[in-house]
């Protein structure tokens, strides 16, 4: 090991062109935090809010982007949990992912499914928490009840579809394209393009007019007036982010009159034991279903970690399905 390592940072507030590689200190450990040896980064929609100055890394966190990796654990604080030094984990970072090496809560990293990659498990930390602690911790999706995705081809997006249909819920998709509705449906969601569709209209006539019971919404805006008008009674809207506008005006007599919910929440700036919290449900819950196959991260494509820039334009381009991975 050296003194220094290989990374990613933002030059200063912009377009991709501002992701330069650099020289950076080796990262320093805090009690309970273990260092990885990273050997892919997922790329995901906060990396570029921060890239463009809009979403700052919370107060004692790597000012780099990256929100998940996977690699080998290389040394730390292993206390209270069942991992050791060696070993291939995945992890939630609250930033630091593009880099050689990076530091975090040994209660944030989960081992390596089996079967799967280490790019593969590198796409898993950031959907995987986000859709399971507002989908079924949140808005406590039951058996039996339906789902609505905005932006289903996404990380998120992939992530959602896979899980709903693996536990059994009828699954609605809201895309941009022809190519994309055929991409949710391959994974069981009914897919609407939302350019030639209202989904609204869809989702009433697939459940003879009763509604979806969750919904998960990155889009927001003017949007949230019309995940009511397909909501079931009792239903709940997830707000995850807020892609078309943080403002909207909303029928609030529905929300009294069929007893509807609005929530949401960021997963960065929260609480350490909350992510432990989620990480040991995901092992519980969802591992088996990556190691049996049933889920499985989508990785549209990889770059090496020095294109990061490249990596973050076919984002903002908006032609992937599922993950976008920088190979470290």
């Amino acid at each position: 090991m050296t003194n220094t390592m290989l990374a990613v940072e933002i030059t200063a507030p912009g377009g991709p062109e501002v992701l330069q590689p650099t020289q950076r200190p080796m990262p320093t450990l805090a009690a309970g935090q273990v260092l990885i040896q990273v050997a892919a980064a997922g790329v995901n929609r906060p990396d570029v809010f921060q890239r463009k100055g809009a979403y700052p890394a919370p107060a004692g966190a790597s000012d780099l982007p990256g929100l998940e990796v996977a690699g080998t654990l290389i040394a730390g604080d292993l206390r209270g949990t069942s991992l050791k030094i060696g070993d291939t984990v995945c992890a939630l970072l609250p930033g630091g992912g593009y880099a050689e090496f990076a530091a975090v809560d040994a209660s944030h990293c989960l081992p390596v499914p089996k079967g799967l990659s280490l790019t593969e498990a590198a796409g898993i930390p950031e959907t995987f928490f986000t859709v399971y602690s507002n989908v079924w911790m949140r808005a406590q999706l039951q058996a039996g009840e339906s789902l609505l995705v905005h932006g289903g081809a996404s990380g998120i997006g992939t992530t959602a579809i896979q899980l709903a249909v693996a536990k059994g819920h009828q699954v609605f998709a809201t895309v941009g394209s022809d190519e994309r509705v055929q991409a949710v449906e391959q994974l069981g969601a009914i897919g609407i393009n939302y350019k030639t569709q209202s989904f609204e209209e869809v989702v009433l006539a697939h459940t003879h007019g009763r509604g979806v019971d969750v919904i998960l919404d990155m889009v927001a805006g003017d949007y949230l007036n019309r995940d009511l008008a397909c909501l079931a009674d009792d239903g709940r809207i997830v707000v995850i982010a807020l892609l078309g506008g943080a403002k909207a005006q909303l029928d609030a007599g529905q929300i009294l009159r069929r007893r509807l919910t609005i929530t949401g929440s960021t997963l960065r700036p929260r609480e350490s034991a909350f992510k432990a919290q989620v990480a040991q449900a995901l092992y519980q819950e969802v591992w088996p279903l990556l190691e049996q196959g049933k889920v499985k991260p989508l990785i549209y494509q990889t770059f090496p970690l020095a294109e990061a820039a490249q990596a973050h334009a076919l984002m903002e381009r908006g032609d992937q399905i599922g993950k976008i991975i920088l190979a470290v």
